[in-house]
């Protein structure tokens, strides 16, 4: 029973992953090797948005924060600073540098921000990370973590949101918008000729990834309970870049997500 609540849960997880990726890799033509660092920032967003002041737990952990927040709102703050940290990667992926230039400043960039977050302890705490992350609706009545019922509702609810992100890139790549960022994906030269604004297009997609890369940072953290920079290696972009070229990098998003 556990193990299948961990692969429900971590199916999850990965295939929004999957999705923010697909929407920059297959859809628009990114080729972003630092799509890691959107999901460990919204995790470590998440984690420092449920738990209490560094005082409360004896202080044996360094974070910024420490807001003690309710369910969903470290979730809801995971997605939102996923799409703020995207905003600096679009002075990498726009007129001027693009294609293989973009890809290896960003796998560059993903390995410097990693090294500084696991060097730099009075930051994050440094390669320690964090543990005891609430869980979502601890100390509610009625409501126990270790519960078997409770398991299954995580699951569920991680489910039910990894099901919208599906219907919302879906809606995306088949709207006129999205027939726009194939068209960049395909010949940017050309869409640029049409009067396209390849920046405005690239930071909305850069944008929309990381914001679905940090809500599913901040599932895991919230399940998992902890937070580790290690964990957030730029091999594990190479695993999802797999997986996304796997199932079609430029299939629609319905085909993609059943191969993946």
């Amino acid at each position: 029973m556990f193990y299948l609540l961990n692969l429900l849960i971590y199916a999850a997880v990965d295939a929004m992953a999957c999705l923010g990726l697909s929407q920059q890799f297959g859809v628009s033509g990114v080729t972003n090797f630092g799509f890691i660092i959107f999901q460990a920032a919204g995790g470590y967003a998440a984690a420092i948005l449920a738990m209490p002041p560094k005082s409360a737990n004896g202080g044996f952990q360094s974070y910024i924060g420490g807001l003690n927040l309710p369910f969903p709102l470290p979730w809801i703050g995971a997605a939102v600073v996923g799409g703020l940290i995207a905003l600096p990667f679009t002075f990498l992926v726009g007129r001027r540098l693009r294609g293989d230039f973009a890809a290896v400043g960003l796998l560059v960039t993903a390995v410097l921000l990693n090294l500084l977050v696991t060097n730099y302890v009075p930051l994050f705490n440094g390669d320690a990370g964090l543990s005891l992350i609430p869980t979502p609706l601890r100390g509610n009545n009625g409501f126990s973590v270790q519960s078997t019922g409770y398991q299954w509702g995580f699951a569920v609810g991680a489910l039910l949101l990894g099901a919208l992100v599906f219907l919302f890139v879906r809606r995306i790549t088949e709207s006129p918008y999205g027939r726009t960022l194939r068209a960049m994906r395909d010949n940017d030269v050309v869409a640029d000729s049409l009067g396209k604004n390849l920046l405005s297009l690239r930071t909305g997609m850069l944008v929309l990834g990381g914001a679905i890369a940090g809500l599913s940072g901040g599932i895991l953290v919230s399940y998992i309970t902890t937070w580790s920079p290690a964990a957030w290696g730029y091999a594990e972009t190479v695993v999802l870049f797999a997986a996304v070229i796997i199932g079609g990098a430029s299939s629609p998003p319905r085909t993609t997500c059943r191969r993946t």
